[in-house]
């Protein structure tokens, strides 16, 4: 029997469409049939192709973008803390202090108070909060624990302390620190693995409660823009498992409206040699990602592992040169091992020596094993000294970063860093060296809205500071470049670029419609929000509208 014609069933046309496509970077218009673009071109070569089934909407030279993926994002912790205490936008520690008062009002006595996001460079200081600061608000019966934004420290309460048994005796474990004042009692500042002794007190979420605040952080995404993620898991947590099956679920019901390559956790890998796991298993919809390891910890908390000492911590401290919380030997015997099941290799990695070390072993593994289809990558990249920046391109490796930790963390690393500061967010230099960039949020480290990444990567300012210069404007990177991070080289980060991250005829239909165009506001000039409150107007996914305005 002959072909019969496809026609297509939406059409976008009138539109300014970026394709990220090297060939036709520019169109006006989409034809669109089921899950994938049947046609992109000129309103005269796309508009004929409509039938009476056609939908047709005419976008107004409104700007279209593929969608975005977010190449690093903790679903599990973003989804689940949309209800805790935010503190994200606290300016000080007394406005930190009144929003957590205001919830210990309405919680139950005894009950835990859970919130996250305070950083106290924010608030001009390089002081952490402590458990005096918040027996003021809490109380002597209710429990409390407020993770620091980059989620690598916590500060709790004595009441928390004295469940989790923490005290002036208990040691340092591995991998974690309990900060102590001048007389040896632990302030409230638990770092690292010594998180674990309090999120053991915890219970977990309900299968229920987690499918709940996952289908609405996917509604979320949608409005942001998001139609992919590279879903991370964090140290020795147990978010992981429950993650895949929740995806697995929702895949199964026909609720995934999300492209999900799921990290699996270094510590899981024991299961995954046992079963016979292979790397790349899944689809365009759902795949097991890489294979994640933890380095060291963060720059915020000073537990990132760093060449020399960090200006702000005691001399013979136990966190003076920040924190290895993987040693290379168990690293380089983890990257074997990874590697024989073919899977490709993630590793948390921000401080210089931490970032050098892991640049070490991937080319001693790469010397003896052949490089895997989906390449390597460091998450974060955040410190490199300069005889380390070539060796990402050198290597094959992906740079995984997020410009939003840049404006976060400029007033933190004048504190703790000083000078030293030009080693951080080497976004321009990593770009220039070929490197592949892909980039993504934190979230729920940082907020999730791809826009103010944007603004971050092209201006290093956060949005309300525009009057002054960029912070280390030489490692800025062009609006095409961030455009191409968050779309095209995150796919091509997990073995997806033939699928999505670009229009193109074949791919899968996943594209944006903004209210804004952002290639004029750059060439116009941008001296406050003008891209950080881009709005999304349209959100479509697999050819279908997850999320309109229009």
């Amino acid at each position: 029997m002959p072909t019969l014609p496809q026609h297509p069933d939406l059409i976008l046309h009138n539109a300014r469409v970026y394709t990220v496509d090297q060939r036709q970077p520019w169109a006006e218009a989409i034809a669109i049939r089921q899950q994938h673009l049947l046609a992109v071109g000129g309103d005269v070569e796309i508009l004929p192709l409509a039938t009476s089934a056609t939908t047709v909407l005419d976008l107004n030279g409104k700007l279209v973008l593929p969608g975005f993926c977010d190449a690093h994002i903790h679903c599990y912790d973003w989804s689940l803390g949309q209800d805790q205490v935010q503190l994200a936008d606290c300016r000080s520690k007394d406005a930190m202090l009144a929003r957590i008062a205001a919830r210990a009002a309405i919680t139950p006595s005894g009950e835990w108070i859970l919130g996250r996001g305070w950083n106290e460079s924010r608030w001009g200081d390089h002081d952490f909060p402590t458990a005096a600061d918040l027996a003021t608000v809490t109380g002597a019966e209710q429990p409390a624990i407020f993770w620091r934004s980059d989620m690598h420290s916590v500060v709790t309460n004595e009441v928390a302390l004295r469940l989790a048994q923490i005290s002036a005796a208990t040691p340092d474990p591995d991998g974690g620190v309990i900060v102590r004042d001048e007389t040896g009692q632990p302030t409230g500042i638990l770092k690292e693995r010594a998180i674990d002794l309090l999120t053991r007190q915890l219970s977990s979420p309900s299968a229920a409660t987690l499918a709940r605040a996952v289908r609405q952080a996917m509604t979320e995404l949608h409005r942001l823009g998001v139609t992919a993620v590279h879903d991370q898991r964090v140290w020795k947590g147990n978010d992981g498992p429950r993650m895949l099956a929740l995806w697995q679920e929702l895949r199964q019901q026909g609720e995934l409206r999300l492209r999900v390559n799921c990290n699996l956790a270094g510590h899981d890998l024991p299961h995954l040699a046992a079963l016979g796991l292979r790397g790349g298993f899944g689809d365009d919809y759902l795949r097991l990602g890489h294979v994640k390891f933890f380095a060291d910890g963060s720059l915020g908390s000073r537990s990132c592992w760093m060449l020399e000492p960090f200006a702000t911590t005691r001399e013979g401290s136990a966190d003076e040169y920040g924190v290895v919380l993987t040693p290379p030997d168990e690293l380089a015997a983890a990257f074997r091992q990874v590697t024989v099941l073919g899977f490709p290799l993630s590793v948390h990695a921000i401080g210089d020596q931490a970032n050098r070390t892991v640049l070490d072993l991937f080319e001693e593994l790469l010397t003896h094993s052949p490089a895997l289809a989906i390449p390597h990558r460091i998450e974060h990249a955040q410190t490199l000294h300069r005889a380390d920046l070539a060796r990402f391109a050198q290597l094959g490796l992906t740079a995984s970063i997020q410009p939003l930790h840049c404006t976060d963390d400029i007033d933190t690393a004048a504190l703790i860093l000083g000078p030293r500061s030009e080693r951080l967010y080497r976004f321009g230099a990593l770009a220039a060296s070929g490197a592949l960039l892909a980039l993504g949020s934190d979230a729920p480290v940082a907020d999730a809205n791809p826009f103010l990444g944007i603004h971050a990567a092209l201006f290093r300012q956060r949005p309300d500071r525009m009057n002054e210069p960029p912070w280390y404007g030489d490692e800025r990177l062009t609006l095409p470049q961030a455009i191409y991070g968050y779309t095209l080289g995150a796919a091509h980060a997990v073995g997806w670029a033939q699928s999505i991250g670009s229009l193109q005829p074949g791919k899968r239909a996943d594209l944006i419609v903004l209210d804004r165009d952002l290639f004029t506001l750059v060439e116009q000039g941008v001296t406050s929000r003008e891209i950080a409150d881009t709005q999304v107007l349209m959100t479509i996914f697999d050819g279908e509208i997850v999320h309109t305005k229009l």
